[in-house]
């Protein structure tokens, strides 16, 4: 449902999972001089979900819309100047309006209070700039089907990092971005040694700080609330295949692709568990040829997508077709441990993570050489340089002699991006090299007409255990799922992984909410020591909530039936960088009973309302300001609103104004973050004191009436913030095993099923990623 194609009216153009297999097999082998050889090819990777393309690719090849491949992007640099930063903001318009997430390093743009010249002013600092990014985003992501999804990072020397890291302390703001500090190794040394600390810009020092008061800082904000997260900012530059070329400063949103400016992600990942042969048995093991051998397609088929897919920017083109590089990885990996009756975690599942990675590496970079004999190698290819990369070093002989002579296609070939939603539709196996978050669930589909349909959703490996031992035997004791494992656990795969990656990992450390502050801190320390790129925590907290939500029905203890379950965070995309970022993202707009809709809401034929008077000093004329309402599950909110007045001065952007607003009602779900936008709208002639308290602009009095008009049908409560709902519906009974307290609300459905995995959220009720 989420990745077919369908006409504008809905009707569904793939009529099957195989109709949507054969547009993309179309779509990309077009790129190749024997379309119809490739063609048929390319479907046998994709039959059996034994290869998944990303979401973007799944719903947007041979769609012949005006529409990306690419998932992600990392923009330009931001120029320190005002007619810069806007150019880039129209930039990440256009390229969010064509389906792309974006990142963005904001270190380039000078502190908060440094004069700017010419102009006699002070700056007003980076994280100020974020918040008009963050008005664009919602503005996009209102008007489409996707919402907008951002990183941003500043660098832990720069002098308003602090400020950088306190940002989302208040929910319900920057709530389109994941935020990361680039911690630098320089930085990591001076905590070890407990140095001083300078906060720079462009060679000046404007403070000195302790380094351990500032990671203690960092960690204490990602404690409370879940931002930021951290990555490894030299760490990464470091090991780049690319280093000769490019230096690296964000990463896309979740966190798996670290990308130069203008650098984009293309995905796709082999399902692992499909490969597995006699399941749970005594002779189970993983077909590594066959794996292998889907690989070498797989990485064709990336490649190609590279040839056929549109671009928001010419910049993204070039730099896409100058390096070539692909993210290439794997999904499965847990519920491949289950049927080899391996425990995630163990010694011996580090072992296997080596071995089948190690073996992905292996074939994904000798197919992308041979495809390198075959169509050439990617244009900035510098042998000498590439040869002399960490990753190539550390390939086997054979491999690197193959590149030595034949070159390389693709500049980075392999990541694990989140694969939440694409693994749910190759029949829900367990996402990337996440382990199983919960063995069994209840989603609802939302559809347009706002009605649901309950699904019972089993784990796959789960299930071919029950199909063989049946629905009463014992679960083994290698059956774990999120949350009954340590922070330990979770760091030996994702480090195991890491050493066989050239780009990055979307992977989430769930932790209790009980845990102490000084063992949360310990995660951070270890996944640097034990050379991972970043590091992506949740723990539930009081600013985004729980992540975890309890199954609507009673699950049996581990040995009684069912794992423990609970329907948990999400599957999104996103890595190093945590979505330890993205989880408040839908959790502060998406609170108490709202609504959300695919589709407006047809008009009644007669709705209540009221209407407001509102007198602006300027003008010799009232304006009239309705304001009609709808209820929905038991609850009225805004449905429209009309402007009016015998001043005609205003009459064409109080139309358009009327029509927009309108239009975002009818969406439905937190729409109050309209008030927000109308009321921080200054007027550069000045306002007027109004009723005891100053009101920047015409506009800004009109977000007043609409926000008391909230406040007054109960929509909103006074004084709040667009942080909606009664705080006792989205607390949770504690106690049931698998479960961590209260859940977050799914931003489509309502439902209580958003949870956070893979670093991005994702509803465990109708199957919604905030990440794509």
């Amino acid at each position: 449902m989420k990745y077919r194609l369908k006409k504008p009216d809905g009707t569904p153009v793939d009529n099957s999972i195989e109709g949507s297999w054969e547009r993309v097999a179309d779509a990309l082998a077009a790129a190749e001089a024997e379309p119809a050889v490739w063609r048929e090819r390319f479907l046998e990777a994709l039959r059996d979900f034994r290869f998944m393309p990303a979401g973007r690719i799944l719903a947007g090849a041979g769609s012949r819309r005006d529409v990306t491949l690419f998932n992600c992007f990392v923009m330009g640099t931001i120029p320190d100047n005002i007619a810069g930063i806007f150019d880039g903001l129209k930039e990440a318009a256009r390229t969010l309006q064509q389906g792309g997430g974006i990142g963005y390093d904001f270190s380039t743009l000078r502190p908060r209070g440094a004069p700017v010249g010419g102009v006699g002013s002070d700056a007003s600092g980076p994280v100020s700039f974020m918040e008009v990014w963050d008005a664009m985003c919602r503005t996009i992501m209102s008007a489409g089907y996707r919402r907008g999804a951002m990183m941003g990072t500043m660098r832990c020397d720069h002098p308003d990092i602090e400020e950088f890291v306190d940002a989302k302390a208040e929910a319900g703001r920057l709530t389109n971005f994941n935020m990361s500090v680039l911690a630098s190794d320089a930085f990591m040394e001076a905590i070890d040694a407990d140095e001083p600390w300078d906060l720079v810009f462009e060679g000046k020092v404007f403070r000195t700080v302790r380094a351990r008061d500032l990671w203690g800082r960092i960690m204490r904000s990602t404690y409370d609330h879940a931002e930021p997260g951290v990555i490894f900012i030299d760490r990464i530059n470091a090991r780049n295949n690319l280093n000769y070329c490019e230096t690296i400063a964000a990463t896309n949103p979740c966190g798996e692709q670290p990308l130069p400016p203008y650098g984009a992600c293309l995905l796709g990942s082999i399902n692992l568990a499909r490969f597995v042969t006699d399941p749970f048995g005594d002779a189970a093991a993983l077909d590594e040829e066959a794996m292998a051998a889907t690989v070498a397609t797989a990485v064709r088929m990336l490649d190609d997508a590279i040839d056929v897919s549109r671009f928001p920017l010419e910049a993204q083109q070039e730099e896409a077709r100058a390096k070539r590089r692909i993210g290439l990885g794997v999904t499965g990996l847990a519920d491949a441990f289950l049927m080899l009756r391996v425990r995630y975690g163990s010694a011996e599942s580090v072992a296997l993570t080596e071995r089948w990675l190690g073996r992905v590496q292996e074939a994904a970079y000798a197919a992308s050489s041979d495809l390198a004999a075959e169509k050439g190698s990617f244009p900035l290819y510098d042998a000498d340089a590439f040869a002399a990369s960490e990753t190539v070093r550390r390939l086997p002989e054979p491999v690197r002699a193959r590149i030595a002579a034949r070159g390389m296609r693709n500049g980075l070939v392999t990541s694990i991006a989140p694969t939440g939603t694409i693994s749910l539709v190759a029949e829900n196996v367990s996402s990337g090299i996440e382990p199983v978050f919960s063995f069994r669930a209840k989603r609802s589909v939302l559809a347009p007409d706002g009605s649901r349909e309950a699904h019972d959703v089993v784990d796959y490996a789960y299930r071919i255990y029950r199909d063989l031992f049946g629905a009463e035997a014992e679960v083994p004791d290698y059956f774990v799922d999120a949350q009954t494992l340590a922070p330990d656990d979770h760091l030996a795969i994702q480090a195991a992984a890491q050493r066989h990656v050239d780009s990055s990992i979307s992977k989430t450390i769930n932790l209790p909410a009980d845990i102490s502050f000084e063992a949360f801190k310990d995660v951070y320390a270890k996944a640097f020591a034990m050379g991972c790129k970043g590091c992506t925590t949740y723990r539930p907290n009081a600013v985004t909530g729980a992540v975890l939500t309890t199954a609507e029905e009673e699950a049996p203890a581990p040995g009684e039936g069912d794992p423990a379950g609970s329907v948990g965070p999400a599957a999104g995309e996103g890595t190093a960088p945590r979505d330890p970022t993205r989880r408040d993202h839908a959790r502060a707009r998406a609170e108490g009973d709202i609504v959300y809709m695919s589709e407006p809401l047809d008009r009644p034929s007669a709705l209540e309302g009221r209407t407001y008077k509102l007198r602006w000093p300027e003008s010799d004329h009232a304006i009239y300001i309705t304001l009609n309402d709808i209820e929905e599950a038991g609850r009225w909110r805004p449905f429209e609103v009309f402007i009016n007045s015998k001043n005609m001065e205003h009459y064409a952007w109080t139309v358009a104004l009327t029509r927009m607003i309108s239009a975002v009602f009818r969406r439905g779900g937190d729409v109050a973050f309209v008030v927000e936008e109308l009321k921080a709208v200054f007027d550069p002639r000045g306002g007027y004191w109004m009723e005891g308290r100053y009101v920047p602009s015409l506009l800004a009095a009109i977000g007043g009436v609409i926000e008391r008009h909230m406040i007054e049908i109960g929509f909103l409560g006074e004084g709040e913030r667009p942080n909606l709902g009664d705080p006792a519906k989205r607390r949770a009974v504690a106690g049931r095993p698998g479960t961590a307290g209260a859940a977050a609300q799914c931003p489509r459905c309502g439902e209580a099923g958003l949870v956070r995995e893979e670093g991005c959220d994702t509803c465990h009720s109708c199957g919604w990623s905030r990440c794509g």
